[in-house]
């Protein structure tokens, strides 16, 4: 706080050293302002941008005359003399007929126009942010035509593009101002949690693709930039609130709040500083699917082994013979979590410019606190979680190089299903409450002649709440207490000390405090070395898991390990210009695997007279790592444990069991100790052994030939067309893409005593298969790769164009589909989760009138099939509708905006086991003089 109100106070006593002042204002044709538009010295970096009414003021150390240059998003670009300071600039700018013309950074590391990018890329400038229909900026990425959204809660929302993504999507990288900011400990990006407030956005790139050959691994599917306004050009305090509410058919109407601060300030040429700070508070789109994942009715009422999706305890089944399968009684989800999601982002940077040219040095820190929920093998709520990162970068005209470091620490963040079972075990012990059960079931039916359900739902009473009829009274009082009931005292205990608690065989909590280091650094020749543009540039990173045990087999200390790439690239023009050659190619190396090559190569022609019709082709590669949770995981989550296949993970990750009566009897210890060699080397696959158990016959039994887990690969071929014709800007683009070694996670089970195999003579080998029918047996989810090659196609059409007057329509049009044998590999789990078709469409108008403007929205995608580790199911066809209009109050500096999603519609999902999306309105007023 100390710090916020220093900067605050040098924004509003700051001297400027300038020696030159230059006022003026920007206007379109029709003599309305241009707010936002950029005023820049030529041959110097200092720089404007105006204010709500157009005005600027621009301050330069140069003496007159001099030149400047103003560019605006959407109008062409202008050149001004200046000679006289008392010189009045009165700019006004023409309206570009397209978008195409934008400038892009991300697609070749260099400057260039969307028109001419090698591959696909999707933008969204700062006049975008304004007319987005979302309640912010980056849920308003949704509507760009390449993205899908997977969304686990009303503030976790993960990038799609191009399939094969959960709601952990780590085959796609995300960076702000040039930092990755996923996780340190499991890979993922956490939505907008340490990203940009609204407004401070300058620009947002997607690459919907491949593009390792550039950014190396995990730029896998996809790679997105969102670059932060300079202070040196965008200075002043601007702020806006928000007020909303969501309205859920589980959750109710709920308020919804949002408020954002950017102050920014120039001393002189050298030294600029800005902060920004944002805070969002909502409740949660609260997950209640009360389907029964085990098949039969939902409820215990007629189903004595329900187990709820989205209820949490009643996973604890056995069988209990003359009685069947049961499960304990579950935890609504909803009960387990406050519902209640909030964010904080705040970040302070100082800049300076040390001598009269383009080199810059960048200090700056982010942080990110929040409380929400995440997806993944399990339902976890992430309550006061925490992530910061500080970097240093030095950039200019050709280069730059950067190194920042991630942290992370877990907060008070909690597993939901854990949750569920502990607090159930606080009450009563797993074994009594069978007991209870089984004891109760078989006297109501003896004494009483109830029927099966009639019987289930009085051995339920008992070993829930220790209740009997009167007939059957003199069974046993239980030691146990009754179960504790949402809301309650007794509860309310229970929970606290679980939550707290990261002994997963007590409590839920999970602990997290890795970090990541990262440097960067590249260099363009192209004013050294004039026959072709020529870059080179590098990349070091290390992780540092430290989870205490509680996540990774980090025990005794933390786990790290380490990456490094390099690359090169040569773009040149032939033919007057019209054809583009760009070739890259990266080496990347991880500590635990072979190093991995990944060439790009493309290929742009500008064809027409005017060089407007863009027809582009490119190859490359792509690889993804395994993650940190692929490698070092061992968790033990009850009924199997999570086996990460790094070498030196297997010998780490120990468990002790506890050997059956039958099995000791047989003349085996009454223990074992288990490792992960285990679940790798000496294990069967759990369908084969279903097979067994129901046929007694060894033939049924399948060795699992696991292989340790190694680098993903994929080749993507694309080809795309853009041009403007007769005022229709057109984005065509088709991609192919084959994928090998594809990561995937299987299930085994590993006999505590015996050497699986087939071979019935072998002593070694009778004695699993006794294991496996004495019920000594473990179950372990693995990682590692698919033998299925494994293909997708997809093809996207985006047009636009102003219809009448400055009305604009677009609207755009996805395919995507997927392909593999699964005879070669049939348990493989492919995850596609995206939509075949998708359309999306947009039309408004920023001017409708004077100081006013609308924007609407629509999507539409067909049903699909949802794969992940915690839930399978189909997504239903949705069709959803945004809006917005907004209005501008010159005097006041502001913008008035109102806006709503999920229009008409009904509740909607994307995430099987997630909460059904509602919808929401907001009214915002920013103020950005």
């Amino acid at each position: 706080m100390r710090v916020y109100l220093l900067i605050l106070s040098l924004f509003f006593c700051g001297v400027s050293f300038a020696q030159s002042t230059i006022s003026g204002s920007v206007t379109d044709a029709k003599k309305e302002s241009i707010p936002g538009a950029n005023i820049n010295v030529v041959g110097e970096s200092s720089g404007a941008s105006t204010d709500f009414d157009g005005s600027f003021t621009l301050k330069s150390s140069r003496n007159l005359p001099l030149t400047i240059k103003i560019t605006a998003v959407g109008y062409e670009t202008k050149t001004i003399n200046v000679t006289s300071a008392s010189q009045k600039i009165n700019v006004s700018l023409a309206e570009e007929r397209t978008m195409l013309n934008e400038i892009v950074v991300s697609a070749s590391r260099t400057p260039e126009r969307v028109i001419e990018s090698p591959v696909t890329i999707e933008r969204m400038g700062i006049q975008d942010v304004k007319n987005t229909t979302a309640p912010s900026f980056y849920e308003g990425l949704e509507n760009l035509k390449e993205v899908v959204f997977n969304t686990s809660s009303i503030s976790f929302k993960s990038v799609n593009t191009r399939g094969f993504a959960t709601v952990a999507n780590t085959r796609f990288m995300q960076l702000v101002d040039g930092m990755d900011n996923s996780s340190p400990a499991l890979n993922f990006v956490l939505g907008n949690l340490i990203g940009l407030n609204d407004l401070d956005v300058a620009s947002v790139e997607l690459l919907p693709g491949a593009s390792s050959a550039l950014y190396g691994a995990n730029a896998f599917n996809g790679i997105l930039f969102m670059n932060s306004k300079s202070p040196f050009t965008y200075q002043g305090i601007s702020t806006y609130f928000k007020y909303g509410q969501t309205t859920q058919d589980v959750a109710g109407t709920n308020d919804y709040v949002d408020f954002g601060f950017r102050g920014a300030t120039a001393f002189g040429k050298h030294f600029a500083l800005k902060a920004n700070f944002n805070f969002v508070r909502a409740t949660e789109w609260i997950a209640d699917d009360l389907r029964s994942l085990t098949g039969g009715s939902i409820g215990h009422e007629h189903n004595q082994n329900y187990d709820g999706l989205n209820t949490y305890g009643d996973e604890v089944t056995t069988f209990i013979p003359n009685v069947g399968q049961v499960s304990r009684t579950g935890y609504h989800e909803k009960d387990l979590n406050n519902n209640k999601a909030e964010s904080v982002k705040a970040d302070f940077a100082m800049h300076f410019k040390p001598w009269d040219n383009e080199t810059e040095i960048i200090f700056q820190y982010k942080l990110g606190i929040g409380s929400t929920i995440y997806q993944g093998a399990n339902r976890y709520s992430l309550k006061n979680f925490f992530m910061d990162q500080t970097k240093i970068e030095v950039k200019g005209k050709n280069f730059f190089a950067r190194v920042y470091m991630t942290t992370e620490d877990a907060g008070d963040s909690y597993d939901m299903r854990f949750a569920g079972w502990n607090i159930n075990r606080a009450a009563k012990s797993d074994t009594e409450w069978f007991t209870n059960y089984a004891t109760a079931y078989q006297y109501a039916g003896a004494v009483m002649g109830t029927n099966a359900d009639q019987s289930a739902n009085i051995a339920r009473s008992f070993a829930d709440y220790n209740v009997l009829p009167a007939a059957i009274s003199f069974i046993p009082k239980p030691t146990g207490l009754p179960r504790f009931e949402p809301g309650t005292p007794q509860f309310n205990t229970a929970f606290a000390n679980v939550t707290s608690n990261p002994n997963l065989t007590e409590g839920a909590k999970f602990i997290d405090h890795s970090k990541l280091y990262h440097s960067d650094v590249n260099y363009n020749f192209k004013d050294l070395i004039k026959f072709a543009e020529i870059q080179v540039g590098g990349s070091w990173r290390e992780y540092v898991m430290n989870s205490e045990g509680t996540i990774f087999t980090d025990y005794d200390g933390p786990l790290n390990y380490k990456e490094y790439g390099a690359y090169t690239q040569l773009a040149k023009k032939f033919m007057d210009d019209r054809l583009k050659f760009t070739g890259s190619i990266r080496y990347d190396k991880s500590q635990n695997f072979k190093g991995n090559v990944s060439p790009r190569v493309s290929f742009v022609y500008s064809a027409g007279e005017s060089k407007v019709h863009n027809f582009r082709v490119s190859y490359q590669t792509g690889f993804r790592n395994p993650t940190t949770q692929d490698q070092y995981i061992g968790l033990d989550l009850g009924p199997f444990a999570l086996i990460g296949s790094a070498p030196e993970n297997l010998d780490r990750f120990t468990e002790v069991r506890n050997v059956s009566p039958a099995g000791q009897a047989a003349g085996n210890p009454a223990t074992v100790e288990m490792s992960g060699q285990n679940a790798y080397h000496n294990a069967y696959t759990v369908a084969s052994v279903q097979a067994f158990a129901a046929s007694s016959n060894p033939k049924d039994l399948v060795v699992a030939n696991i292989g340790l887990v190694k680098p993903e690969e994929v080749q993507a071929f694309e080809v795309g067309y853009r041009s403007v014709v007769r005022d229709f800007s057109i984005d065509l683009n088709a991609y192919y893409n084959i994928y090998n070694n594809f990561m995937n996670t299987a299930r085994v089970i590993s006999p505590y005593y015996g050497k699986v195999g087939t071979d019935v003579t072998n002593p070694d080998v009778l004695q699993s298969y006794q294991a496996l029918a004495f019920g000594d047996r473990r179950v372990y989810q693995v990682y590692t790769n698919t033998s299925a090659q494994i293909t997708s196609f997809g093809v996207g059409a985006g047009l636009s164009k102003k219809v009448y007057k400055d009305f604009e329509v677009g609207v755009s049009y996805n395919y995507s589909q997927f392909n593999f044998d699964q005879s070669k590999d049939p348990g493989f789990v492919a995850g596609f989760n995206t939509p075949k078709h998708r359309i999306k469409g947009s039309f408004g108008n920023s001017k409708l009138f004077k100081n006013f403007g609308f924007n609407m929205n629509v999507r539409w995608n067909t049903a699909y099939l949802w794969e992940a580790s915690f839930a399978d199911g189909i997504v239903p066809e949705n069709t959803v509708f945004d809006a917005q209009v907004n209005y501008g109050i010159p005097k006041l500096k502001s913008v008035i905006k109102v806006g709503a999603t999920n229009i008409f519609g009904k509740d909607y999902i994307q995430v099987i086991g997630a909460g059904l999306i509602g919808q929401q309105w907001f009214a915002s007023w920013t103020i950005n003089p």
